[in-house]
């Protein structure tokens, strides 16, 4: 049955109440059948609809009942309890607070069986991904960026960099991306004269402008979001040759961790990185020869890490304690 239908058929019942079956079949096209079907599935949401008898009888709403503004079926309404609870805890809310006020509106608009069932998902459901820390944007940010990138409008910004210090920019805006549990906005920034990414989260106030730019055309901006992260500044430069080749590296390698190169012999791996000993972990956990060429002391930390995994891998002690 056509979630359309059912909802023109209940904006007909509100705009001619006491239609006959007949008169509502002819105005949505349908057979009289398909018009008690209606009624059964408004009653199932919780809607009281009358059917008078007699000559000039019709179908309409129970007097006096107030109609609220949101109408959900069973499975549309899990679907939105499951996507809040899940953006919340990724980080893909906006807002503070803003997914918990969603949840308590939605459930005070549902009819009462529904809404029954809607909590017991949310108190019931458990997800295994840790919960998001990253500090959510405002909504209204991230709606002036979304739409100033589609209408293709410049949009003028304060942002605060990870140093702390504060600039204003004019941007064309590109695209909006969400990785790891933080939104980016990607495009091209006219004070640096060239693309960069943003953190919304660090963005202040944005004002939509009606200058208009040009379209980036093939322009990625998830590609070029990743791109960026790879080079975020971190205390370490990483240099390491892998005995592979670029498809393997590649498919093991995501390219917020490194850069790629080929190189002869295997691929070139540059990339930075704040803490040397999480590197020789990912170096070890590649399954493949390397050598590392800087810094020296990656080199010692993965010797390191082989000393611990020797040790870890000895002889364990039988019960008796021989």
């Amino acid at each position: 049955m056509s979630a359309n239908r059912v909802l023109a058929f209940l904006e007909l019942l509100q705009a001619r109440p006491g239609l006959t079956g007949t008169q509502l079949a002819e105005r949505l096209e349908v057979d009289v059948r398909s018009v008690r079907r209606y009624v059964r599935r408004l009653e199932d949401l919780g809607i009281p609809v009358q059917a008078e008898r007699g000559r000039y009888g019709g179908y309409r709403l129970m007097p006096g009942y107030r109609l609220p503004p949101l109408m959900l079926t069973g499975d549309e309404a899990a679907a939105v309890v499951l996507g809040l609870l899940a953006g919340r805890r990724a980080g893909l809310t906006v807002g503070e607070g803003a997914a918990e006020s969603a949840l308590a509106k939605i459930q005070r608009v549902l009819p009462d069986a529904l809404r029954d069932r809607v909590g017991a998902v949310e108190d019931m459901v458990g997800l295994t991904s840790r919960s998001a820390t990253a500090s959510r944007p405002s909504g209204t940010t991230l709606l002036t960026l979304a739409d100033a990138a589609r209408r293709r409008r410049r949009v003028r910004l304060t942002y605060r960099s990870y140093r702390g210090q504060d600039s204003e920019r004019a941007v064309d805006p590109y695209g909006l991306v969400f990785h790891s549990g933080r939104w980016y906005v990607t495009g091209h920034d006219h004070r640096r004269g060239e693309v960069r990414t943003f953190r919304l989260d660090r963005i202040g106030e944005v004002t939509a402008t009606e200058e208009e730019f040009p379209a980036p055309g093939e322009f990625d901006a998830v590609a070029h979001v990743m791109e960026s992260l790879a080079g975020v500044p971190y205390r370490y430069e990483i240099d390491v040759v892998l005995a592979t080749t670029m498809e393997e590296a590649r498919r093991r390698i995501p390219p917020t961790v490194a850069a790629l190169a080929p190189v002869d012999g295997g691929v070139r791996m540059t990339g930075r990185a704040e803490r040397l000993d999480g590197m020789a972990q990912v170096l070890a956990g590649l399954g493949m020869p390397f050598t590392v060429v800087g810094p020296p002391e990656l080199s010692d930390e993965v010797r390191a890490l082989a000393r611990r995994l020797r040790d870890w891998a000895g002889e364990p002690r039988d019960a008796g304690g021989h």
